[in-house]
């Protein structure tokens, strides 16, 4: 019996020789083999501007997930919310609850998910925005069903569609401040393990439970602290294999540390590529970090990386595979080796 969930982060990655529109496509199928797999989440991410990501919008993105799985929770990670109106967010995932009643998470960032031209084109003000993102989580919540402060000057409007559930809301970050903001909510946090190789995660996490304001009874909060990891992991069934596929993450992240977002490459691209010195030691370092290897393998670093953090209740995996088959693979060997099951959904042919 293992003491947390697992889930699955799916930034929709272009791959290099295929276009964004196959990745949307690969999404929506990966989507379909985890309902069946027993995941218990899956989450869209946002980007924009991006030649490596094709999920700029995951709210369209879970609409079709929603409607062609049956038991999977399909949620966002995340939506940035200074680029947005919260009614109209509110609204949107109003909407959702009705397509898949019970089933939908909200998760919100404050980070831009672009560049600073691209953010500004999604909002004139994103910067000032970003200031307002505890309110904008309380309005958001408000319009789902906690109700707006007396002096609050929408007060008065509500949110459509009249829906029986609400979503389940999340904060998601890689600082210190989602989570305080999320302590201080009692909402589920997830730090982006995966975005910094896991720095800072144990003291996010640490000041996630110190800054928790239990919120017993309350819809849609918690009595106490949920915290969670967005990792990336990549299972083969030998270790030589999994090796092999995580190469084209490696060449990726070296490129996207020089500010370059590029299609994820190839395991022939990155066996072809001549690596400097430099590169060679970021990619030991990368290596050591890595959840990487066969099922046993990642099995147990996912529990050690738990009981490093004084216990997780939740993994969101995220898995960059060039090769759209050994990513679903992946996932299936992971599910196996943790026991996973979905209660009679039927598992797509792989």
């Amino acid at each position: 019996m293992i003491g947390f969930t697992l889930s699955v982060l799916d930034q929709s990655s272009v791959a290099s020789g295929r276009t964004p529109g196959e990745a949307i496509r690969e999404t929506l199928a990966l989507a379909r083999h985890c309902d069946a797999l027993g995941y218990r989440r899956y989450w869209c991410a946002e980007h924009h501007n991006s030649a490596s990501h094709a999920g700029a919008a995951p709210e369209v993105l879970m609409a079709a997930i929603a409607a062609t799985t049956e038991r999977i929770r399909v949620g966002s990670a995340g939506i940035m919310l200074p680029h947005y109106s919260s009614l109209k967010v509110a609204e949107q995932f109003r909407v959702l609850e009705a397509i898949a009643p019970g089933r939908i998470d909200l998760g919100v960032g404050r980070a831009p998910g672009s560049d600073g031209r691209t953010a500004f084109a999604l909002n004139p003000n994103a910067n000032q925005a970003a200031d307002r993102f505890p309110a904008q989580v309380m309005e958001v919540l408000g319009w789902h069903g906690d109700g707006l402060p007396e002096n609050h000057p929408f007060r008065s409007i509500i949110a459509q569609p009249a829906v029986e559930t609400r979503p389940e809301m999340w904060i998601l970050g890689s600082s210190d401040y989602g989570a305080q903001v999320a302590g201080y909510f009692a909402l589920p946090y997830c730090f982006a393990h995966f975005f910094s190789d896991g720095g800072g995660s144990e003291q996010a996490i640490a000041v996630y439970r110190e800054s928790f304001q239990p919120k017993p009874g309350m819809p849609g909060r918690l009595a106490a602290p949920h915290p969670a990891l967005g990792v990336h992991c990549l299972v083969a069934d030998t270790e030589a294999e999994a090796k092999r596929l995580f190469r084209s993450r490696e060449l990726w992240r070296l490129k996207r540390d020089r500010g370059l977002y590029l299609p994820l490459p190839s395991v022939e691209e990155a066996e072809a590529h001549a690596y400097n010195d430099l590169e060679l030691a970021r990619l030991e370092r990368m290596r050591e970090a890595a959840m990487v290897g066969t099922p046993e393998q990642v099995k147990a670093k996912l529990e050690a990386l738990s009981a490093a953090h004084g216990g997780i209740a939740e993994f969101a995996v995220i898995t960059h595979c060039h090769d759209a088959e050994a990513r679903r693979r992946s996932y299936t060997l992971l599910a196996e080796v943790f026991g996973l099951s979905a209660g009679g959904v039927t598992l797509a042919a792989e």
